[in-house]
């Protein structure tokens, strides 16, 4: 008789076994992926603001002034009269918000 009230007794909700692991996915959502996805749409609407004449440091670090804008690339000089062809997605930052202190910290 002590064995089977022994064996009843943890049978409880399943919603419960479950609800720790629904808290930890909401956390990651709250806390990681949407702040991530902010960041992502930010990024994307400040390469879509930039236009000839920005200055602008690439993801490798390179800084130069934008020449000529197409649909997916800039034309970046860098000095010198020397031009490079960057992908949009390469742009790191503005320069001359870097330059005046005005760069958003991420």
């Amino acid at each position: 008789m002590i064995t089977t009230l022994l064996q009843a007794a943890p049978g409880g909700s399943n919603l419960m076994s479950f609800l720790p692991m629904v808290l930890i996915i909401v956390v990651f959502y709250f806390f990681m992926i949407r702040p991530q996805m902010k960041k992502q749409k930010d990024h994307k609407k400040y390469i879509e603001e930039l236009g000839v004449n920005s200055k602008v440091v690439t993801t490798a670090g390179i800084h130069g002034r934008i020449v000529e804008v197409s649909e997916s690339t800039f034309l970046v000089d860098v000095g010198s009269g020397v031009k490079i062809r960057f992908d949009k997605s390469a742009i790191a930052l503005d320069a001359s918000k870097a330059a005046n202190g005005e760069a958003v910290k991420k």
